[in-house]
């Protein structure tokens, strides 16, 4: 499911977006309203764009009451580390896609990282 987020269109990745930043499950209409400014969508566009990602499973769909909300199935950190992961696992030789990845990122970010691998490793017996 996961590479399948590479190959997502922009509108469901400005839903995804809208999904995360209401922090709940919002109905076609709550999406559409939020972004209706941006984007000047139609109401239909937005419902068959959810469902879509339903059937992708990149949201769930709750049918119980008369209009039917949708959340994502992870959050935005949880998606992304699993793309990563994936990437890695496609990308041949992981060690030096590993070292690529954190020669493009910013000093903070490694920063971050050597922190938490630090914190792991304190953290696990052996």
């Amino acid at each position: 499911m996961m590479l399948g987020m590479a190959r997502l269109g922009d509108l469901e990745r400005a839903i995804l977006d809208c999904l995360w930043q209401a922090g709940g499950p919002q109905t076609v209409r709550e999406v559409h309203q939020a972004l209706l400014a941006e984007r000047g969508l139609a109401y239909t566009t937005v419902m068959t764009t959810l469902q879509r990602l339903a059937r992708k499973g990149f949201v769930e769909q709750d049918a119980q009451s008369r209009a039917h909300r949708f959340s994502a199935v992870t959050t935005r950190e949880e998606l992304f580390a699993e793309l990563m992961s994936d990437a890695l696992g496609v990308a041949g030789d992981d060690h030096t896609a590993l070292l690529r990845f954190v020669d493009r990122i910013t000093p903070e970010a490694r920063a971050v990282i050597a922190e938490s691998i630090e914190e792991r490793g304190r953290r696990s017996p052996g």
